[in-house]
């Protein structure tokens, strides 16, 4: 202890013996002469390990975008025709992604506050039902379980050794089969959609004549009368008015042409119109139109509170071709018109009138702007 005080005297002598001048002045000379006697750290030299880590990951990242679009540039003018395939693949990843993350925040914020189906926002609704369709709400037929489906078929068959190039094969030769909504391309979502409409549309004259069927059963003979003139007008190819087909809001509610009370026939007619497997037995089927067109009715009142006028021009003609309509060679105003046409009839009926809703998919469709052709 005596000495460590003896040499802090002299430490503290010493230093009080030199000026503060020739001590700045001794350790410059020192710094320049190359001896680490305590210089000054610079800070841009020597960084926390946190900033290092930060510095690393922008360098790497900045490096990465670079080599990405160089080998964007190789593949657009060496590979043309694969290089669009690439693109679409990448951002149908993405979209895919996107879509599924989007889905399972709206199910958080609808288990976290106790929301049901019907009171979401009308573009919630719509997204739900299109991507997600299964767990606590199972009446939302959307097309995510047929996207899984055919992913799962296309894993199943790349499990042998090699068998991924088949894979592609098939996925090049049969996209509308294999591949789906979000790897499609311009062309052939436009073309898809139109061999999905031939295949409901083929049912529209089965249905009209169902109805034919029907109406010597009908009690009232006002009602007799109403449905003969429907049915007559869109067979001479007239697309009806809107009154036309709310004077038989009473004739869909009971026998014989209520929900309940529909032939096995006629279902699977119905099926096939709303693009819904027609093989099953009649219950189930007869129970999956009801939830379908029930989604339908919910989305309707959404959109009618929201107004057709918010919605983007992609969001008309998509809504359009849900509820019947060929809007993919239709303008956009003609599809507003015709979508306001559908709410004024959607809005009006009660959930005991939902047969209506139903078949107003084969009844307000068919003769729209010359669509039967």
């Amino acid at each position: 202890m005596a000495l460590s005080r003896v040499c802090w005297a002299r430490a503290a002598v010493w230093g009080s013996a030199v000026t503060p001048g020739h001590f700045v002045t001794w350790r410059l000379q020192l710094g320049r002469s190359g001896l680490a006697w305590r210089g000054p750290r610079s800070s841009k030299l020597h960084l926390s390990p946190k900033a290092d880590v930060k510095n690393l990951m922008s360098y790497v990242v900045t490096k990465t975008k670079a080599i990405n679009g160089k080998y964007h540039r190789f593949l657009g003018r060496h590979f043309p025709r694969f290089y669009v395939l690439y693109t679409i693949f990448t951002k149908g990843f993405r979209m895919l992604w996107a879509d599924a993350k989007k889905a399972r925040r709206i199910k958080t914020n609808m288990w976290n506050h106790n929301i049901e189906f019907h009171q979401l926002p009308y573009r919630e609704m719509e997204h739900l039902r299109q991507v997600w369709a299964r767990g606590r709400y199972p009446e939302v037929h959307g097309e995510f379980r047929q996207d899984v489906t055919k992913c799962l078929f296309l894993g199943i068959i790349s499990i042998p050794p090699f068998a991924n190039y088949l894979v592609f094969l098939l996925m090049y030769l049969f996209p509308r089969q294999l591949l789906i909504r979000h790897f499609w391309t311009p062309k052939q979502q436009t073309d898809f959609l139109d061999i999905y409409h031939a295949f409901r549309k083929q049912s529209h004259p089965e249905i009209i004549s169902y109805l034919e069927k029907v109406i010597p059963l009908i009690s009232d003979a006002g009602l007799r009368w109403h449905l003969t003139d429907l049915c007559t007008k869109i067979q001479r190819g007239t697309h009806p008015a809107i009154r036309d087909i709310l004077a038989l809001r009473e004739c869909f509610s009971n026998h014989p042409l209520g929900m309940n009370q529909l032939q096995p026939f006629h279902v699977k007619a119905l099926s096939r119109a709303m693009l819904l497997t027609p093989y099953l037995p009649p219950p189930l089927l007869r129970h999956r139109l009801k939830t379908h067109t029930t989604v339908i009715h919910q989305l309707d009142r959404a959109l009618a509170k929201l107004g057709i006028g918010q919605l983007t021009a992609e969001e008309v003609k998509s809504a359009c071709y849900l509820r019947g309509l060929n809007s993919t060679h239709i303008g956009e105003d003609r599809c507003r018109t015709w979508l306001g046409e559908w709410l004024q009839i959607s809005c009006s009926l009660k959930e005991a009138e939902l047969s209506l809703l139903l078949h107003n998919v084969v009844l307000l469709s068919t003769n729209y702007l010359g669509t039967r052709r």
